[in-house]
């Protein structure tokens, strides 16, 4: 077994999951979770675990020395609202000031290509989230029984356009469409509350379609889907739920798929390839 693996661990499953499936692959992993965000389950899912609060770098550095650490994937959420002095849990050091003091700007690519920056500087090769565990990303086609219908794929080829135009400008990657008319383009909220709002507006028909941005860094901020997106969803009225295939994870894919069944709502991965033949235009 070579050298460590370290794991910067942030809010949801992705980061049980890319552990897990590091595990499997017999990579030995020191993981470290962010205060308030990772899940405690964490500690029991790898070698080494220390927790610690967004923003303490010097210590995040000396962890990542002490155990031999090398290589280190960033997996988890960390809402960008910390960084505006929302909810008290950034106790930032002197080098975590001097990097938000360098940001020409606080949007996402900006603040995680200083992070990106600043681990490599230091020695660290930072790998791509899907390194570790390539099952966890959405293939193409249905994933689940229930196929999108004729008009649902119109949809979402409407969609596609418009939601990589959104994420060329790092804005948001999620789309909400119905009946060709746009409901709900995602920003600082979020993919939940994207598709709360539009699917409100959507008369039980509304399409969600998520995707990678054109300039996505495979290293940080793949987008993900879990089972508390398909809830949101199934709770607001849609009826499908597109994302990128072989750009986004899926987590909890087995329970997901249940769940999406269950429902009647269809889920698939799709790309550039498999839209080619759909109309985009009305």
């Amino acid at each position: 077994m070579g050298a460590p693996v370290g794991l910067i661990a942030g809010h949801g499953r992705f980061p049980l999951e890319l552990a897990a499936a590091a595990r499997r692959r017999g990579h030995r992993l020191v993981a470290v979770g962010l205060e308030g965000l990772s899940d405690p389950a964490l500690a029991g899912a790898v070698d080494v675990f220390e927790r610690l609060a967004v923003g303490q770098v010097e210590r995040l550095l000396e962890v990542l020395r002490r155990e031999g650490v090398r290589e280190v994937v960033l997996a988890g959420k960390v809402p960008k609202r910390l960084l505006f002095g929302a909810g008290g849990q950034i106790v930032p050091d002197a080098r975590a000031l001097a990097l938000l003091r360098g940001l020409r700007d606080r949007r996402d690519d900006s603040i995680l290509g200083a992070v990106a920056a600043l681990l490599e500087a230091e020695g660290f090769a930072l790998l791509r989230q899907a390194a570790l565990a390539p099952d966890l990303l959405a293939p193409r086609g249905p994933l689940g029984a229930v196929p999108p219908t004729p008009a649902q794929e119109d949809e979402v080829a409407f969609a596609w356009p418009i939601a990589k135009a959104l994420g060329a400008l790092d804005v948001g990657q999620t789309v909400v469409v119905e009946a060709r008319a746009v409901l709900a383009l995602e920003a600082i909220e979020g993919t939940d509350e994207a598709i709360r709002r539009g699917c409100a507006l959507g008369r039980g028909r509304a399409c969600v379609v998520k995707v990678a941005k054109p300039s996505q860094d495979p290293r940080f901020d793949v987008p993900a889907i879990g089972l508390d997106t398909l809830r949101v969803l199934r709770e607001s009225g849609g009826a499908v739920l597109a994302v990128e295939a072989g750009a986004t994870l899926v987590l909890e894919r087995e329970a997901l798929v249940a769940e999406a069944d269950a429902a009647g709502i269809a889920l698939l991965g799709v790309d550039e390839t498999s839209l080619a033949s759909r109309s985009r235009v009305p």
